[in-house]
């Protein structure tokens, strides 16, 4: 879990002497980390009553033909890069900006799968 309040340091660098401590509202959750596998949803309720979908695991991916506009449902063979974290390559983890290897071709994702409970991806040249 991580503390996502604001900063405890200006941005000169000076230090920002508190009013109050950290609130539970403020805390965040585990990512995702959304894995090539049978695909597994699940229901995250959030402040103000709404919710996200996480989305756990999954190997279909909407994948966009940007010249002709159009969009197909393929299979997610393998993670080729990972701009987030290089590990997640080796660990085959989808976050958005992924390169995948689908058989349509390779594409890159623009969704973000633990928030929205979809993958999208545009193919890359």
């Amino acid at each position: 879990m991580r503390w996502q309040g604001n900063s405890k340091r200006k941005a000169t660098g000076g230090k920002v002497i508190t009013a109050r401590g950290k609130r539970k509202f403020e805390m965040g959750r585990e990512s995702a980390e959304t894995r090539i596998n049978e695909v597994k949803r699940k229901n995250v309720h959030t402040m103000g009553g709404n919710r996200k979908v996480r989305l756990l695991q999954s190997n279909i991916a909407n994948v966009t033909n940007p010249k002709d506009g159009k969009t197909v449902t393929a299979t997610i063979e393998n993670v080729i890069d990972n701009a987030a974290n290089k590990h997640y390559v080796r660990r085959n983890i989808l976050t958005k900006g992924s390169v995948i290897e689908t058989p349509v071709g390779t594409a890159r994702i623009t969704s973000r799968p633990g928030q929205d409970g979809v993958i999208n991806a545009v193919l890359i040249e």
